[in-house]
C-alpha cells in the first residue's frame, strides 16, 4: 500500500512539475521588470533592479482605441501586439494583448501561437473563426462571431479569423497567456522561409508539381504584425 501511494505521489508531482514548466515562469516576487539592456541570456528577461523600476515600466500609450491601417498587406489585417517587448513590466506575468483590425474581406491568416492560448473578443463587425486539432484527427472547429462574442484558440493549434463582410471592417481584442506568445503564420513559414525549403520537399508534402511550389515561394510573404 505504501509503495502504491509513493508511486501515485511521484506521478502527481511529475505532472505538476511538467505543468509548471510548460508555460511562462511564475513570478517569485511582486514583479520582475525586464532589463532590456542586460546582455545575460535567460529564458525570458533578466529582472531590473527594483530600485530602478519606474511607473513607465508598466505603461504604454498604445492608442488601441485608434483604427489601424489594413491596406499595408495583401491579407487585409493589422495585428498590434502589446507584449513584454513593449511593456517591460509584463516580464514573468504570463499575459499579453493584441488589437486586430480587419479590412472588409480581410483575414488574420492561419497561424499558431507556440507559447500561448488566445481568447478573442469581437469589438466591431463579424468574424468567421476556426481552429484545427492536432494529428491524426485534424478536426476543424469554426464559428461565426458577432460584436461582443468571445472565442478561445487553444495553445499551439492552427487558427484564423476572417471578416466575411465585403463592406464593413471588423475589430477584435485578443488576450494571450504568455508575455511573449510568438506567432507562426503557416504560409509565411512554409513558403517564405529564409533560406527556402527545398521545392522537392514541399512538392512531396503538398502533393503538387514543383512549379506550383516555386510560384508560391516567389510571392512576397508579408507579416501583418507590428
Amino acid at each position: 500500500m505504501a509503495s502504491s501511494y509513493f508511486l501515485l505521489l511521484t506521478a502527481v508531482l511529475a505532472l505538476v512539475s511538467w505543468q509548471a514548466t510548460a508555460s511562462d515562469p511564475s513570478p517569485l516576487q511582486d514583479f520582475c521588470v525586464a532589463d532590456n539592456s542586460s546582455r545575460v541570456l535567460v529564458n525570458g528577461f533578466v529582472c531590473k533592479d527594483p530600485k530602478d523600476v519606474k511607473v513607465e515600466d508598466f505603461f504604454l500609450a498604445a492608442k488601441l482605441d485608434m483604427p489601424r491601417d489594413t491596406k499595408m498587406n495583401k491579407v487585409g489585417s493589422n495585428v498590434t501586439l502589446i507584449n513584454v517587448m513593449k511593456i517591460p513590466g509584463l516580464n514573468t506575468l504570463g499575459i499579453s494583448l493584441a488589437r486586430i483590425d480587419y479590412a472588409p474581406l480581410g483575414e488574420n491568416p492561419p497561424h499558431t501561437h507556440p507559447r500561448a492560448t488566445e481568447i478573442l473578443t469581437v469589438l466591431e463587425g463579424t468574424l468567421y473563426v476556426g481552429f484545427v486539432t492536432s494529428n491524426p484527427e485534424n478536426k476543424f472547429l469554426s464559428k461565426e462571431l458577432n460584436k461582443g462574442d468571445v472565442f478561445v484558440f487553444p495553445q499551439g493549434l492552427i487558427h484564423f479569423q476572417f471578416n466575411p463582410n465585403p463592406y464593413k471592417p471588423a475589430v477584435a481584442i485578443a488576450a494571450l497567456s504568455s508575455q511573449n506568445p510568438g506567432a507562426i503564420t503557416i504560409a509565411n513559414a512554409v513558403f517564405g522561409s529564409k533560406p527556402m525549403i527545398s521545392d522537392d520537399v514541399l512538392a512531396k508534402a503538398f502533393q503538387v508539381e514543383k512549379n506550383t511550389v516555386d510560384w508560391l515561394q516567389a510571392q512576397f510573404w508579408v507579416d501583418n504584425h507590428n
